[in-house]
């Protein structure tokens, strides 16, 4: 099996996530902040360790400042639910996943909130001063939230989230962005951005477990919660309490999968993000130049990254990822969860086929999904 769906969870892990995440369910198997037996302190314990070098990952020196999720989306809809006020304006990208455009548009829908789409012009030639550009001329004096991606789950395309950030700033606007797709593939420095809350997940480029996400509030922010429950602290009152990380953390938390993510966010942090970025786009690179010779359309190819779009014309998007499938070759097909994206790249009826990279992945690996694809033409 070729694994090139890294964009969807990275695979396979590193051996330490693996070894770590069993190692906390037999040895920490306690409940974190629950209780002051030596068990539940071993795994508050690996959780306070997890927040700490997701913290010195992301170049900010306030561990609670880390909030752990299930998920990006689990993230996202906690911070868009609780920045937007009834009547509020928000701001995203054409370039935007579900999991930013389904929120926004069932607050739109009931009423709750306007939005606006600027645009990112992926696979078009453009500049950063066009698209500040374009959302300078979308915003309203309701304007409250800009959340955008920071890398696209379809293409390589990236918007210049430090100059969205410092436009937000001067505006006092907030800014969240979705590091879906760039979270330990390229570095990211929240300070430096201008960023409010930082969303990512830990089993994508942070190569943890499936079940891991994180929120990253700016200094000084408070929202709204999504969630209310028991958080082992202030048990004696009705609301949730104002200190983070746990006002947001209601319930019990995926501790075995917080011990994986730490592991493999040391080996992140050892490989560093530039090499693993240089890494991405080498293989782009020959994909790309590689798909281009038989005949295929690669879509933004001047995006240079860790995922790559193409198709052929005449076959079927689900067809060829069928075929690629059959021949032990994993990609995605179809639409990715990403409408507005396929919408901005003029993909056909049915999508296009996505090829993602990671740490593990080789030009060997290129070779077959090519050599697959030429045969699948004629």
């Amino acid at each position: 099996m070729i694994y090139l769906d890294n964009a969807a969870t990275t695979y396979p892990k590193p051996k330490s996530v693996y070894d770590k995440t069993l190692e906390h369910m037999k040895l920490r198997g306690g409940n974190p902040g629950r209780g002051s037996h030596a068990l539940s302190l071993a795994a508050a314990e690996t959780v306070y360790d997890c927040r700490h070098e997701i913290a010195s990952l992301f170049g900010i020196d306030s561990p609670e400042s880390v909030i752990f999720t299930l998920n990006t989306t689990h993230a996202l809809n906690t911070v868009i639910k609780g920045v937007l006020r009834r009547g509020d304006h928000v701001l995203i990208s054409d370039l935007e996943h579900n999991s930013v455009y389904r929120p926004i548009y069932r607050l739109a829908q009931e009423g709750f909130i306007k939005y606006s789409v600027f645009h990112s012009f992926a696979g078009k030639e453009h500049t950063d001063a066009d698209i500040i550009s374009d959302i300078l001329s979308h915003l309203t004096l309701r304007t409250r939230l800009i959340v955008c991606t920071h890398a696209s789950n379809i293409c390589s395309a990236t918007l210049p989230i430090k100059k969205i950030g410092e436009l937000c700033r001067h505006r006092g606007i907030f800014f969240c962005v979705d590091a879906a797709q760039s979270a330990g593939h390229m570095p990211i420095n929240l300070p430096d951005s201008g960023i409010d809350a930082l969303c990512a997940p830990g089993h994508k480029g942070l190569y943890g477990p499936q079940g891991s996400g994180i929120m990253i509030l700016g200094k000084d922010i408070q929202l709204s919660t999504l969630t209310e429950g028991g958080n082992g602290i202030n048990s004696l009152e009705g609301l949730m309490p104002e200190v983070t990380p746990e006002r947001y953390e209601a319930g019990t938390l995926p501790a075995p999968a917080i011990s994986g993510l730490l592991a493999g966010v040391r080996e992140i942090r050892s490989l560093t993000p530039d090499r693993i970025h240089t890494h991405e786009c080498e293989l782009f690179r020959y994909a790309r130049d590689r798909l281009s010779d038989i005949g295929a359309t690669v879509y933004a190819p001047e995006c240079e990254g860790s995922v790559i779009l193409f198709g052929l014309d005449g076959v079927s998007a689900d067809v060829l990822g069928e075929h690629l499938n059959s021949c032990g070759i994993c990609v995605r097909s179809g639409y990715h969860c990403a409408a507005l994206a396929h919408r901005a790249l003029g993909t056909p009826p049915g999508g296009a086929v996505r090829a993602s990279f990671g740490i593990y992945n080789t030009k060997k690996d290129i070779d077959a999904l090519v050599d697959v694809t030429e045969k699948a033409l004629r």
